[in-house]
């Protein structure tokens, strides 16, 4: 058995991140469109979600129907195998396919996934370069909505992944 004698302090990473607090759901915030929800996030009027500066990625575009975020793998991410762990692509397209169906919810409603069907099509490696993850809305309806994403490389545009949800439409006014 090989033993690990070289984890050491000098050989140890930290990482740090920082996020800012939910904030209150006042009625101003609850009289916000999904769309306008998001704009504001992207603005900075609005705190982004934690999760994205824990996993390290951002919301970098957005509009009726989509959403757009990027991320960036690292060593920090890894797997046991030493390839990027499949939960940040789905969370990716989790984050990317959700947001896209937020940004055609009106004042007073939410979503949560139902349903997210992921499918990777290579590796991401430690040191593979930031990935893009651009959602669309397909279908945003009373009671369900859909989704599709896929993940591309930011700089030689080669698939990484792709997903579809299925959403639950809550009113919550």
């Amino acid at each position: 058995m090989t033993t690990y004698e070289n984890l050491t302090a000098e050989n140890t990473r930290t990482r740090t991140h920082t996020w800012r607090p939910r904030p209150e759901l006042t009625p101003e915030i609850l009289g916000m469109s999904g769309l306008d929800v998001l704009r504001s996030a992207l603005k900075g009027t609005l705190p982004a979600a934690s999760m994205m500066s824990t996993l390290g990625f951002r919301l970098t575009d957005v509009g009726e129907g989509f959403a757009v975020f990027e991320g960036d793998p690292g060593d920090h991410l890894l797997n046991p195998m030493g390839t990027v762990h499949g939960g940040f692509l789905a969370t990716l397209l989790d984050s990317a396919l959700g947001s896209a169906v937020m940004t055609r919810l009106p004042a007073g409603t939410a979503y949560t996934t139902v349903q997210l069907g992921v499918h990777m099509i290579r590796p991401v490696l430690a040191d593979t370069p930031p990935l893009r993850c651009e959602g669309s809305a397909l279908h945003v309806g009373r009671t369900t909505a859909t989704a599709e994403a896929r993940v591309v490389g930011t700089l030689d545009g080669k698939l990484y992944a792709h997903g579809t949800t299925t959403c639950a439409i809550l009113r919550t006014a």
